[in-house]
């Protein structure tokens, strides 16, 4: 299916999203309808500067039946964005992550269920729980789930909605489960906008635990460009794990925004580890390299890291609102330094 003329995207005004809407202006004909509840995470300011005529905003929660019936019933296809995606968020209360995640998934597709709309769900590699530090092993399309936080537990069920909706009522869905991305827009309560900010107001990054937490790095950009391509030539039925080789250990990438910034590697400091913390993520997208000939731009993580602080250096105006809640929250939480110890 390549002839897209309307693209609801929900979550439009979030980091991924919106730059997914931006992506799709730039490489299709297509006109985009955002379909985003503007919580914390979304931000209209992400969709400025765009064509009026192609980029609509519509202010609304997926979990309204009537709302979304209404976004759904005028386009050729939804791609599913939205979601409450913060672990820590989580722990402290998981009831928004069961009635967007879960609720809100089974609105939208029995919307397009009703209407016949092509529909992609973007989901995440943490509903395959971890894998050991030292297991040579990647996430697969036939790995086991095994979420350990609510909000992967959360994940986990709605990517089981849309495959049971594809099988029960013939929906035409896709789904894919991507590593951690990074990249513009990020809110800045996320690991590598936190440290980068944390860098241009002088103050040391944080690392939970010993920092030996492994996660699979992609920009967001080779992101959206695999999400349009399995949108637009993905096997119905299929899950597509979307993955860059960007293992790299939270250690690691610290060390690497601090080098890159101009500042001494070991100028961080640890803090007590969050609960149900999972140790290593790591993609194996074999699936969607060699079905859809996907690869991803941004092949040296340093380079996309820092084409990324560049971003966050030069759009202060976007994320200095965000950031002294940020760092309340992230103290009311309890996060102290290990007994005083710092980066060595």
């Amino acid at each position: 299916m390549t002839d897209l003329r309307s693209i609801l995207v929900t979550g439009g005004a979030g980091f991924i999203g919106a730059n997914f809407v931006r992506h799709v202006l730039d490489h299709t004909d297509a006109s985009v309808v955002v379909l985003d509840k503007l919580t914390y995470a979304g931000d209209r300011r992400t969709l400025e500067g765009l064509s009026p005529t192609r980029c609509r905003l519509v202010v609304g929660d997926i979990a309204d039946a009537t709302t979304v019936d209404e976004q759904v019933s005028g386009c050729d296809a939804v791609v599913h964005f939205a979601a409450e995606s913060h672990n820590d968020n989580s722990l402290a209360d998981p009831s928004p992550f069961v009635q967007t995640n879960v609720i809100g998934t089974f609105q939208l597709l029995e919307a397009v269920r009703r209407h016949g709309v092509r529909f992609h769900h973007v989901s995440t590699d943490e509903v395959y729980g971890d894998l050991e530090l030292d297991d040579p092993s990647r996430f697969t399309e036939s790995t086991p789930y095994r979420p350990s936080s609510p909000y992967s537990a959360t994940k986990a069920g709605s990517d089981h909605l849309v495959r049971a909706w594809t099988r029960s009522f013939g929906v035409q869905a896709t789904i894919s489960n991507c590593s951690n991305n990074y990249g513009p827009y990020q809110h800045v309560e996320k690991f590598i906008p936190r440290q980068i900010t944390n860098v241009i107001d002088g103050v040391r990054p944080r690392l939970y635990g010993a920092g030996a937490n492994v996660r699979d790095w992609i920009h967001v950009d080779d992101h959206n460009a695999a999400v349009l391509q399995i949108l637009t030539r993905g096997r119905i039925g299929q899950t597509y794990l979307i993955g860059a080789d960007g293992e790299k250990n939270n250690r690691e990438v610290v060390e690497m925004i601090l080098d890159v910034m101009g500042q001494p590697r070991d100028a961080y400091d640890l803090v007590t580890d969050r609960a149900g913390h999972d140790l290593r993520y790591a993609i194996d997208a074999t699936t969607l390299r060699t079905e859809l000939g996907w690869t991803p731009r941004y092949q040296d993580f340093r380079a996309g890291l820092a084409a990324t602080i560049d971003w966050y250096r030069t759009n202060e105006a976007w994320w200095r609102p965000q950031k002294a809640a940020t760092e309340r929250k992230y103290a009311a939480a309890g996060e102290r330094p290990l007994s005083g110890e710092g980066a060595r």
